[in-house]
């Protein structure tokens, strides 16, 4: 499903050229908690240094009021150009296979797929290091950036760094230990524990 085409002229433009302008992504539903206004602050500093794009997908009741502070970056209303919000996709997992960096900027999590997902597809990441999962899937920053919640500038730095080569990634095995065998083992574990006290 990564090999797939996607219906967006950003990311079919960056497998075209090298020349291509890098696109963040954003995914999820479109609410308070995955806290999009910070993204979309973090990307208007980076965009201030460097060329990029944002692409959020996903749906949900703040849909306006992402699309409002988009249009409020600059004086002008420039940077709103470089801001899609295209709604829900059925098959993300393209987008994240020709993204330059998926970040996710949550306040909260259970256990954040969507960062699974994308580094499956081989996509840097930079992460909030919010309550629960990012920091345990990364190795405590080792697989990728763990920024704190809600720092607009501490998460551009670390896009500006994944967009300028300092990419950090896990190594191959690392995606065997989502697969259902092993995650049912630990499952199994854990319920034995609980069972025996």
């Amino acid at each position: 499903m990564a090999k797939e085409p996607v219906n967006h002229s950003w990311l079919g433009q960056a497998l075209a050229s090298n020349l291509a302008i890098p696109v963040i992504l954003g995914l999820g539903r479109l609410s308070q908690e995955k806290d999009f206004p910070t993204l979309i602050r973090a990307f208007a500093i980076v965009r201030q240094e460097m060329p990029c794009r944002l692409v959020i997908l996903g749906e949900g009741k703040d849909r306006q009021q992402l699309e409002e502070l988009a249009h409020n970056l600059d004086e002008r209303g420039e940077a709103a150009a470089d801001v899609s919000i295209p709604g829900f996709v059925e098959n993300p997992f393209a987008y994240m296979s020709k993204a330059a960096v998926f970040v996710l900027s949550s306040a909260f999590e259970g256990l954040p797929g969507s960062l699974i997902q994308a580094m499956a597809c081989g996509c840097p990441v930079v992460s909030t290091d919010c309550p629960q999962g990012p920091a345990e899937i990364l190795k405590a920053g080792e697989y990728g950036y763990l920024v704190p919640i809600g720092d607009a500038q501490a998460m551009a730095d670390a896009i500006r760094r994944v967009l300028s080569g300092d990419v950090l990634k896990p190594p191959p095995e690392w995606l065997l230990e989502f697969e259902a065998e092993p995650v049912l083992r630990q499952y199994l574990s854990v319920m034995d524990v609980q069972n025996a006290g």
